[in-house]
Parts: C-alpha cells; structure tokens; sequence
C-alpha cells in the first residue's frame, strides 16, 4: 500500500492497540466492565487484609491443565498450582514440589524425583508422586484430547507411542516408586528438561477428585483444585469476574502476603485506565497504543518484552479441500504486503518491535558462539510491496484466477478490530483483486475455528512454553497437535527430528539443524508470516511490591506481592 494512503487510514483509526494474545489470544466482552471493587485499591480494605485488585482482558477458557492451550488459563495455574519444578523471578526453572535436584543417571535419561512431603492439595489430601503419574498419563491419553500432548513427544519414553495410539497410557515411562519418590525416563537427554517441568501440562493432578468430578472438572472454579499459592474463586466458567484466596493448605504460605486478588476482565481499555485512575484497581493489563503513548512516561507504567511471537497463520486445507493458501506463491505475496515497522510503531505503540523472523529474540543462544537465535537466523522475510505483487500475479496465474476473497479472523476486543482494520486495508490495497472479510470474534470461538481450520487467515501468536526454540519450532510438523495449517512436510519434519533426536548431544549440530527449520518455514515455504515481537506496558500503582513477570508459563506471578503503604 502506498504511505498515502497508509496515513489517510491511520488518520481514522479512533483506538490503537495492540492485540492479545498467549500460546493462543485475546478476547473481549461487553458485559461487567466498570464495576470497580468493594476493597477500593489502598491493599488493606476495611478489614486489614493485603487486598490486590488488577484487570485482564481474557475471559479463561478452561480449568483443565491437560487442556489448556491458551496464556489466560495458565497464568490461573500459575498462581493456583505447582508442579516439580517452578520459575524464580529471573525465569530459571527451581524446584518446587520437587524436593531438590534429581538424582540424573549418567547418560541424562532417567531422572528420580523427591517429593516434597509437607504439599497439600487445597481439600487437605497430600500431593503425591501417583498425582504426577496420572496427569502425565491422562495428557498423552488420545481419548482426553490434549493439544499440549505434544509436550511429551519424544521427551518421555513411550509418550509418542501412546499419543499415535500404538501403546497404551500407563505404559509411559513415569513411575511412582513411592508416595514421595517419582521416577522418569526420557527418550534422549534433554537440557531443558527442567523448564518443561515448570509447564502447566506437566502439573499434577488429584486423580480421585478428577474422576470424580469427570466431564465437570476443571469447568468452573467449584470444580478445581489447588497445590499452590492460591485458591481460585467465585469463577463460574465464563465470567468476567473471579478472586485468588490464599491457599491455607499451602505448604510455603507463612511467605504469601496476599489475603486476597480481585480479578476482573476489561475489554475496553478505557474503561481499564480509569478504573486505575479512580483508584478502583491496583494495576491494568497491557495498554493499548493510545493510552501507551499516553503513559508511556507515567511513573506508574511498567515496560516488559515478551517471548511472544505474533504472525498470520495461513490455512492451507479447509473442509478436506485445498485453499488458495496452498499455493506457495500467494502465501509469499501476503506476508511481503503489509508494513510491521508502520503497525508497531503507530498501531502497537506499546513497545512491540516489528520482525522478520519466527523465534524471538532472547529466547537462546548459540553455544558456540553466544549469539541470540535472531540475529543467528536473520531476517528471513520481509515488507518488499514490488516484490509481493510478483508473487501475487505468479499465484493468481497459477490458481488460474483473477481475484481472491479470504477469511480473516481475529479476536473482539477493541484492539483486535483495529488491527484487523489495518491488515485489511494494507493487504488489499497493496494486492490487486484482494478482498478480505474480517470476523472478529470471542476468544473461545477464535480459538475454536483456529483449533478446527476454520479459516483462511487468521491473526496468531505464540509464548514460549520453555526456553528452547524447539518451544516454536515444532509446531508446524506433519499433523502437529498445534499445526492448524494444513501445512506437511518431509523436508521439515526430518530437520525436527534430527534436532531432538540425531543430534540431542550435539548442541552445535542440534543449534543449526534449528536454524535450517526455520529457514524453511518461514523464507523457504512461508507457512506463516511473522509480524511482530510483543511487549507491553501497564500501569502499576507504586505500593504494590514484588509482582513477578515471566518470560515464558504464565505471564506473572502472585506469590511475592505484598502491598506496602
């Protein structure tokens, strides 16, 4: 599109933003929004107790760690629950329910867990090393339909075997020695076996409370359970509103302050900032571009950059047929035709840089060289309009068309419209014969039609699940649990293999086997079309002490907040 007309679009957009987001998305409602809190924001209420009020934008989509997909449910686990391993507040995996480091068999694959014996379920039964068994097993267990299943893949012995059906859960190699005592074997050795214990699809669970509750676990917060800082409350399964009570059963509670979080979903971020500036919550979610630019220099904002990645995901097989997507050419033409450093700076404005690449920024480096895996790979495909309307003419002639008309979906909130607006109006007006018809959404239903291949193009992102970038790189394999593209590729899904299991002690050879698959993902086949790193800015009022922001898992932490006025 030319900068004319670029400038005349900006010039209507009313509110700016930036879009939200997780291993999943953002969502919005209309309902709920403005009703403040009854404990007023000064931490103490009329009754004493350390009270933290704070917004989010997403409604939670579900209490069921196996399957869970999305940031929303997994910060819920990461105040409400532990498994072996946790995150300090500088992003290292520590031990947690583990009680210690693992005692590690010389060739790195057999790990044995102490567990703590002092951890507690929230209903007073004991977290026991039978409750990690049955977790584990019930997430590769095909019939519970875990899309984190993949978590296991080539990490735990038997996992793959289980998740294709040929093997049956409980032969998956993770075994109960004792109540206290948790055996594992892995495939191969894995150097970030730790962090992956830090991820909420490894959790534990209580399998008598589970089988229990059976198609109501985990539905609404009636029907959840507790090992961690917190307990979740007053969450009807689809509310705008819920609390965090102090876990009494908690094993490290003498070290949690909290009495109390009143949570509350707000979709307009008008709405959010004067609930702030009227003192009725103690911090926002990520602002959008208006009100970044805003407050950018406010002494209550604070800047964070994310792991997360932002992209458009292109569907190549929609009900059982072939997509335009399908040809490599439009796909090339789509991801070259919009300006991401325009869309950062003036639409985000939130500290979100634009880029041409798929893993993050500071997510890993080189071991040989120390380099960051972006600057290793490089910028693999970027804003070119002339050479997005080779690739255009190319495809249509190849398609035997003329013109397209494509699916664009995205989320509801007021952030993701906009951005909608500006992807509609750069592509089409860069890309002869290009209609877009935008579906803006709610986030359960985004997630859904995402899940289903219910679309053409759809506006994607994703956080790291552990500090690797295998955590990315991996989703696009044959038939992936995360794929959702249609996307196969023996080419792809050899380079993957190799890297987690050719080359598993051989960091030099696993590092550029990495940078190949993303090479061919991206510059090579363009099944996606980055766009963006995030970051965000909140607003944060200056008594609220010891909040805790995360790279990867969930996007924060509860545990240490204190309120000091």
């Amino acid at each position: 599109m030319k900068k004319s007309k670029y400038y005349l679009f900006i010039g209507f957009v009313l509110a700016v933003a930036m879009v939200l987001s997780a291993c999943g998305g953002g969502s919005d409602s209309s309902s709920g929004e403005g009703s403040g809190d009854k404990e007023g924001s000064d931490g103490s209420g009329s009754s004493g107790k350390q009270v933290f009020n704070m917004i989010e934008t997403q409604e939670i989509p579900t209490g069921d760690p196996s399957l869970a997909t999305d940031q929303a449910s997994f910060i819920v686990f990461g105040q409400t629950m532990e498994g072996l391993y946790g995150l300090d507040k500088d992003d290292n995996p520590v031990p947690a329910i583990a009680d210690g480091e693992p005692d590690i068999s010389e060739d790195g694959k057999e790990y044995t867990f102490k567990l703590r014996e002092d951890a507690k379920w929230s209903n007073g039964d004991p977290v026991t090393a039978n409750d990690f068994v049955y977790a584990w097993q019930r997430a590769v267990d095909p019939e519970t339909g875990s899309e984190y299943a993949y978590m296991f893949d080539g990490v735990i012995k038997n996992a793959s075997e289980i998740i294709n059906g040929d093997k049956d859960p409980d032969e998956l190699a993770v075994k109960a020695e004792d109540d206290y005592t948790l055996k594992v074997t892995l495939d191969i050795p894995i150097e970030y076996f730790d962090s992956l214990l830090a991820f909420g699809t490894y959790l534990p669970l209580n399998e008598k409370f589970v089988e229990e509750k059976g198609d109501k676990f985990g539905t609404n917060s009636d029907n959840m359970l507790a090992n961690g800082p917190f307990v979740l409350t007053d969450w009807d399964g689809s509310g705008l509103n819920w609390k965090y009570e102090k876990n009494d059963e908690y094993y490290d509670k003498d070290n949690v302050n909290l009495d109390e979080v009143n949570v509350q979903v707000s979709k307009k971020p008008s709405t959010a900032v004067n609930l702030f500036e009227t003192d009725k919550t103690d911090r926002t979610a990520a602002l959008s571009a208006e009100y970044a630019k805003q407050y950018q220099n406010d002494p209550n904002a604070a800047t964070f950059e994310e792991s997360s990645s932002w992209y458009l995901k292109f569907n190549q097989k929609r009900d059982g047929k072939d997509t335009p997507l399908a040809n490599k050419n439009i796909r090339k033409a789509l991801a070259m035709a919009f300006d991401k450093k325009a869309y950062t700076d003036q639409v985000l404005a939130n500290g979100s840089v634009p880029t041409d690449g798929y893993v993050p920024r500071g997510l890993a480096t080189n071991p040989e060289t120390d380099e960051d895996f972006r600057d290793d790979s490089g910028d693999l495909i970027s804003y070119d309009v002339d050479k997005a309307k080779e690739y255009w003419e190319k495809g249509l002639k190849e398609l035997g068309e003329d013109s397209l008309e494509l699916d664009y979906l995205s989320d509801d909130t007021e952030n993701a419209k906009t951005t909608s607006e500006y992807f509609k109006n750069q592509l089409e007006s860069n890309l002869d014969g290009l209609k877009l018809n935008v579906s803006n959404v709610p986030f359960k239903v985004r997630l859904k039609d995402t899940s289903e291949q219910n679309y053409d193009i759809v506006m994607h992102g994703w956080g790291a699940d552990y500090l690797d970038p295998m955590t990315y790189l991996d989703l696009y394999v044959t038939d992936g649990g995360n794929n959702e593209t249609g996307y196969s590729s023996k080419e792809y899904d050899k380079l993957i293999d190799d890297a987690k299991i050719k080359y598993a002690n051989d960091p030099e050879k696993r590092w550029e086997t990495m940078l190949k698959a993303e090479k061919l993902l991206i510059q090579e086949d363009t099944v996606i079309a980055p766009i963006y790193q995030r970051g965000r800015i909140t607003l944060i009022k200056p008594y609220v002490k010891g909040l805790e922001e995360h790279l990867f898992g969930p996007d924060y932490s509860l545990k240490n907040v204190t309120i000091e006025k």
